[in-house]
């Protein structure tokens, strides 16, 4: 029996393994086919309320299809832009990091803190460090190009959802039972995607304001790598703040910068402390250590991308795994807290 249950672990172990293999090789189709069930999903509960309000499902999708083009078109277009002129001002950003690093070293030796010029800019390096940002932002860029192409995907998925439940009861000879697992499992998934969405683009929306109103450059960029930084709990709001606080730093000074790095903590402090937990409710978390993992898993596979859609992907894992009985352990131990009938 042990030896039996032991061939079993290698198994599955194996198929896990082939089969992050296989998304890894074929990461060009399957990013594009991700983030479309991505934004299917959400837009799922916009199709049932214009189908409760008697629209025909036909005109529901092409509803909320051209909502979907006229906000992606417009936010190509701003990002797009905004990260061209990001990228052709680099170059002046790195230089004036660097004169406010060096010009920053006789405070330090005074402070008797043994450091020199050539160590910092060693371990310090400012072209570097603007250099990461500006490969993160052309990243975007690449992703933003195929938004279109994300689009189209998502106009056949939201076609063929509107008959599938028909198919089933059809194609399956249990399908009743069958269709409300799937549904019980959908409306968890569209719970959690859509509080979180909800509140990330909110988030978004006040960083930008703030940035916009201490006249940091590209706010809008900022407020967009904030909203998708915000899918990713504890170091996702860090990673977003970064280079808004450099270039804040670079353009406006230490005070500004200040300022910047305060609203960052006010808002994702009252955000993901205050309102999230509310709205959000039990058992839908991940421990601090699943969510590194998933952030270094995911962004192997995909880059920026898995980056980006590691926790809900990794969420959803968690609410396929509480469906069954057998799995429900690794959902557990996948969890950021102890069920209430194990205490």
């Amino acid at each position: 029996m042990s030896d039996s249950q032991g061939l079993k672990w290698l198994v599955g172990i194996a198929g896990v393994i082939i089969i992050l293999a296989g998304l890894k090789a074929a990461e060009t189709i399957v990013i594009p086919i991700m983030l479309a069930l991505f934004i299917a999903i959400i837009s799922t509960p916009f199709l049932r309320g214009l189908a409760k309000h008697g629209v025909p499902s036909s005109l529901a999708v092409v509803i909320v299809l051209s909502v979907l083009i006229i906000f992606g078109g417009a936010l190509v277009m701003i990002v797009s832009q905004s990260i061209d002129a990001f990228l052709t001002r680099l170059p002046l950003y790195q230089s004036r990091l660097q004169s406010l690093i060096v010009d920053w070293l006789p405070h330090l030796e005074r402070w008797d803190i043994p450091v020199n010029r050539d160590m910092v800019m060693t371990h310090l390096n400012p072209s570097q460090m603007m250099g990461w940002v500006g490969s993160a932002l052309a990243g975007i860029g690449s992703l933003l190009t195929n938004l279109f192409l994300v689009i189209f995907i998502v106009i056949f998925i939201l076609l063929e959802g509107a008959g599938l439940s028909d198919k089933l009861k059809v194609a399956l000879p249990n399908a009743e039972k069958s269709i409300r697992d799937a549904q019980g499992f959908m409306k968890q998934v569209n719970q959690y995607l859509m509080i979180k969405t909800t509140i990330s683009f909110i988030t978004g929306v006040v960083v930008t304001l703030w940035l916009w109103w201490l006249n940091v450059d590209f706010p809008v960029l900022w407020g967009l790598i904030a909203m998708l930084m915000n899918y990713i709990p504890n170091i996702g709001s860090l990673i977003a703040a970064i280079p808004a606080v450099l270039l804040a730093l670079v353009q406006l000074g230490v005070g500004d910068a200040m300022l910047v790095i305060l609203g960052y903590v006010a808002i994702n402090v009252i955000m993901g402390n205050l309102i999230e937990p509310r709205f959000m409710g039990r058992g839908l978390g991940l421990s601090p250590l699943v969510v590194f993992l998933s952030l270094i898993l995911w962004g192997w596979l995909f880059g920026p991308v898995g980056m980006f859609l590691s926790i809900p992907l990794t969420m959803i894992v968690k609410i396929a795994l509480e469906q069954h009985p057998g799995t429900r352990w690794i959902a557990i131990l996948l969890g950021n807290e102890v069920p209430s009938e194990a205490n």
